[in-house]
């Protein structure tokens, strides 16, 4: 392998198990919790485990090298899989013809992002909005069709802020425009979208995830959440009273676990019930006590206003949002949709 390509994936490898492990030191346990959703912490050091092995190929100048005719893997294939150990000329057809899948979604994530509107959904009532924390950010939203013809709702938060997550969150989003189309359930999209950033070389960070795919005839909701923060249901009861369900993970952050396995579930939505998709920009705003914001806040002011317009709750949750910080600017990206079945 060409030196600068093989120390550039060696920084890279560097940075990535930085970041993870000091993901591992400081995060409290009930956030890791949350971003691992139903995988075990072990899963990580698996990962790590992972990336050691190609750092030490990497220092013995062994990585990137075929195991079948001693050759250099080629240089596209190893961009998006530093793990690669053999060359094309020797995959089967089949591991050929998906290689050639995952480079063009690989070029794919290279493209901007399209223009964010928001579409006339049938049954819903949908209203959203987005602030990074400085010039560009992180956070992400978006609403694609699936090929079922269910309708999706995306969020998503990569960790960090700045220019290089809004680099990572740009990929993100040409990867959805490409991928829900052709998929019928959030937890494939999942998987795929998973499967393309783990051994990526460009990719060193981590992004919660959750897709939703909405059905305009039955207002059911099937799920996938990669560690993202539970989205809010807020719904009537037979009391008639409103009660919050949340939409907790099924799987954990995209690029967290060496191995992952992404869950689905479906909740069946009635008129009336609001659904609140937000970002950590929201509940860990901190005042000046070193207070968080919180998701009993949240869901208590959501309960205060369902009754408005779904634009008005966004704007009450903004204000609340300010009000705590004491007018100060937010640390982080701050993203909320808000939908009601119509």
């Amino acid at each position: 392998m060409q030196a600068p390509l093989l120390e550039s994936i060696r920084k890279n490898l560097f940075e990535k198990r930085d970041r993870i492990n000091e993901w591992l030191r400081a995060t409290p346990l009930s956030k890791k919790e949350l971003f691992l959703g139903p995988s075990p912490e072990q899963a990580v050091y698996a990962h790590l485990d992972a990336i050691d092995d190609a750092i030490s190929k990497a220092d013995s100048k062994t990585l990137g090298r075929c195991e079948v005719c001693q050759g250099e893997v080629e240089t596209e294939l190893l961009e998006i899989d530093y793990s690669a150990c053999v060359c094309i000329e020797h995959l089967s057809e089949k591991e050929r013809r998906n290689l050639e899948s995952e480079l063009e979604l690989a070029q794919s994530v290279q493209k901007m992002l399209l223009p964010q509107t928001i579409p006339d959904i049938p049954g819903l009532e949908i209203a959203a909005y987005s602030r990074p924390a400085q010039i560009v950010g992180g956070d992400y939203f978006d609403f694609i069709e699936f090929g079922s013809g269910f309708h999706g709702l995306a969020i998503a938060d990569v960790a960090g802020h700045g220019v290089s997550a809004s680099l990572h969150m740009a990929g993100i989003h040409a990867l959805l425009r490409t991928l829900v189309p052709v998929n019928k359930s959030p937890s494939a999209v999942m998987s795929q979208v998973h499967k393309l950033f783990i051994h990526n070389i460009r990719f060193d960070t981590f992004v919660t995830f959750f897709i939703g795919a909405f059905d305009s005839s039955t207002k059911a909701l099937t799920y996938c959440n990669a560690g993202h923060q539970p989205p809010l249901v807020l719904r009537k009861t037979k009391s008639k009273e409103k009660s919050v369900v949340l939409l907790r993970p099924t799987g954990a952050a995209i690029g967290l676990v060496e191995k992952a396995v992404f869950g689905e579930k479906t909740i069946d939505l009635q008129q009336g019930d609001l659904l609140v998709l937000y970002t950590d920009g929201v509940t860990e705003a901190m005042n000046s006590h070193n207070q968080q914001f919180g998701r009993e806040r949240l869901e208590t002011l959501v309960r205060q206003v369902e009754h408005m317009p779904v634009k008005e709750v966004i704007q009450k949750i903004r204000l609340s949002l300010e009000e705590f910080g004491e007018g100060k600017p937010l640390d982080d990206d701050t993203t909320i949709v808000v939908s009601r079945i119509a």
